[in-house]
């Protein structure tokens, strides 16, 4: 069931939120749950867990781990729930093709899974919005737009891929405060990677993301890119390993961490 959030998603408390994405409500995170921090979910089985843990530990702009669950379990310090159940969507690669994107993986579910919990940049918009820098796909009611860049991650063992950034566009004289808030949450892809020229990063034309949707950039504004938590999905479709299960883009883990948790002075 797809449908659009409640009017007052941003007040809701983690566990409000995570029971309508249970009980069947789609929709991307951006704006829900103020205050507590969203994020990626990469799972993969027991025999890759070492090889993604370092290839995450050599990029961690887009791959900032917050926590990582035992083989099997489904919740955690972050995660008082499911993570089989409690994110509004999911997508399960086999072989590295995408076969099939769900609500629920539980049919999916082995006990040789171990989850990875990635920070997510949504965790700062708030902090963003609060600095008066416009957050355009909150402000349109999208996804945020996502690429796949030219830019190659350090690999790990069988894990490889690029790089994929998020795009907000921001007014020119305002990208020095996105740069200065965001730097401030390294823990969720922190400061940006790139602002400006996009084909500076081989992407051809913003308005046709890779993942997500696209915004308007309106005269006067600079597209500012940021390491996002999908790269390790496309590791995963260059790596092809035999069974992976993740986020479905701009469809996150709301957890019951604080974004102040990963604020840094």
């Amino acid at each position: 069931m797809t449908a659009r959030p409640t009017d007052d998603r941003a007040a809701l408390a983690p566990g409000a939120a995570r029971r309508l994405f249970r009980d069947g409500l789609v929709t991307p995170t951006a704006g829900w749950s103020k205050g507590w921090t969203q994020a990626n979910l990469m799972v993969l089985p027991r025999d890759l867990a070492l090889d993604f843990l370092v290839f995450a530990q050599r990029n961690p702009k887009p791959c900032p781990v917050l926590d990582v669950l035992e083989a099997g379990q489904v919740a955690g310090p972050l995660l008082d729930g499911d993570v089989r159940t409690d994110l509004p969507a999911y997508r399960v690669y086999v072989d590295g093709e995408l076969a099939e994107e769900t609500a629920d993986v539980s049919a999916w579910w082995r006990d040789d899974l171990v989850s990875f919990l990635i920070g997510c940049s949504f965790t700062f918009e708030s902090a963003l919005a609060e600095g008066a820098v416009p957050v355009r796909h909150v402000e349109q009611g999208v996804n945020v737009p996502m690429y796949v860049t030219d830019r190659r991650c350090r690999a790990a063992g069988a894990i490889s891929g690029p790089l994929v950034v998020s795009m907000r566009p921001v007014p020119a004289a305002q990208v020095a405060d996105a740069v200065r808030i965001t730097s401030r949450y390294p823990a969720v892809h922190g400061a940006p990677v790139h602002v400006g020229d996009p084909a500076a990063l081989g992407i051809g034309d913003l308005g046709v993301p890779d993942f997500g949707d696209p915004v308007d950039v309106r005269p006067g504004e600079v597209p500012v890119f940021w390491a996002c938590g999908v790269t390790p999905q496309a590791a995963v479709m260059e790596s092809r390993p035999p069974l992976a299960i993740a986020h479905a883009p701009g469809h996150m883990l709301v957890t019951d961490a604080r974004d102040s948790d990963y604020l840094v002075p």
